[in-house]
């Protein structure tokens, strides 16, 4: 039997050989990381160790890690009007997200509905800088949350200017850093972000962890989930002591080698969209005048439904999905085409394809094999259609 390709990296990557072998390890260890015996000071020391790898995926401290069950978590914890700046104990009045956010983010956070505002983006998918900057005068000390790269179309924001503008405005800026990590620079001092959101299961490491980072004087004063006193007071309940480490090591190794795994990603990338195109020359790759991920294309073709698709590929052995992998397993269209202005019809077609560091030419050319067969049989139903 040919053995399956995996073409859903976005939703998650599969575990590196390091994150395994320091879950193992860690899984083995007896010992809560709260007690202060031999074994609990062992346990803590593998969380602490883990602390220091994903600090320096990004340039942070280890001190500003606070360790998560996951970004959806880290995303709930940032979004509070219970921020402080400065030793400031004035709350955010205002949040604003980017229309194109994923659904961690699209709820508000602790925020009630009616303090919460999206900003429009281009037809790229981009933020638009001059609604941003108007959107922030209508509050005092706005809270502002953007994600680095969008995980459906893979288009990668400019954070360092949308950082600017918010600092102006008297802002503080939160990043969705999630599709990043292996993939990108994400060093937090370049983008300019106060806080970053990072997610273990999407860099290769285990899921069930995650972390919230933040840089300068950025104090979140109220808990997500109250408790015991880990994480600082601001995450109660025992370590996931085993996720940790694997985060842990698959935060380093990414760190170690994300530059050369883009160069791969976006070579068989580039060779995937130049496939999809020749097949299907309607195909419209969307964002694709925008800075993108190099690992990720979202493409649809007119007449082309997604399920269909997903299916056609699935039967094929080709693993790939419609978008975000956060909708229950449904099938439905894109909040994110329809922020960018792309029509209902074609945005119902859209199938998403994202590679990672082990995806290989061989898988790039059977996927391709398998598209020629299924836009072939688009073209014939268009042709009946139009008979």
């Amino acid at each position: 039997m040919t053995e399956r390709i995996y073409f859903d990296w976005n939703a998650t990557a599969p575990l590196r050989e390091p994150a395994r072998a320091a879950l193992a390890r860690a899984l083995g260890q007896t010992g809560n990381a709260s007690s202060v015996h031999a074994e609990g000071r062992a346990a803590r020391g593998l969380v602490e160790a883990a602390r220091i790898q994903v600090a320096q995926l990004v340039g942070a401290e280890a001190r500003n890690v606070t360790l998560t069950s996951g970004a959806t978590e880290a995303n709930m914890l940032a979004l509070t009007p219970a921020i402080e700046t400065g030793g400031r104990r004035e709350p955010r009045d205002q949040l604003f997200i980017a229309s194109t956010e994923h659904a961690s983010v699209r709820c508000g956070g602790r925020f009630p509905p009616e303090m919460v505002e999206e900003v429009p983006v281009t037809g790229d998918g981009r933020v638009d800088l001059s609604a941003l900057e108007h959107s922030l005068t209508k509050a005092e000390r706005p809270l502002v949350s953007v994600m680095l790269a969008n995980n459906e179309t893979g288009v990668i924001q400019p954070i360092a200017e949308i950082a600017a503008i918010v600092h102006r405005a008297g802002g503080v800026l939160h990043v969705d850093a999630v599709q990043g990590p292996g993939r990108i620079d994400c060093a937090i001092d370049t983008l300019g972000a106060d806080m970053l959101s990072i997610s273990s299961h999407k860099l290769s490491g285990p899921q069930g962890a995650g972390a919230l980072i933040r840089r300068g004087d950025i104090h979140i004063a109220e808990p997500l989930i109250k408790g015991g006193g880990q994480e600082r007071s601001l995450r109660a309940g025992t370590e996931n002591v085993a996720a940790i480490a694997g985060f842990g090591a698959a935060a380093s190794a990414a760190a170690d080698t994300w530059q050369a795994d883009a160069r791969h990603m976006a070579k068989l990338r580039d060779e995937l969209e130049a496939g999809i195109k020749a097949a299907a020359p309607q195909a419209v790759i969307f964002g694709e005048g925008a800075e993108r991920l190099p690992n990720t294309t979202l493409f649809s073709v007119p007449g082309m439904k997604a399920e269909t698709a997903i299916i056609a590929f699935d039967l094929n052995g080709i693993a790939v999905s419609s978008g975000s992998a956060c909708s229950s397993g449904k099938v439905t269209a894109s909040h994110v085409l329809a922020a960018m202005g792309v029509e209902l019809a074609l945005a119902r077609g859209a199938v998403r394809l994202s590679l990672g560091w082990s995806s290989t030419m061989s898988e790039v050319e059977r996927f391709l094999e398998a598209w020629i067969m299924l836009a072939g049989s688009l073209v014939k139903e268009s042709r009946g259609i139009a008979a």
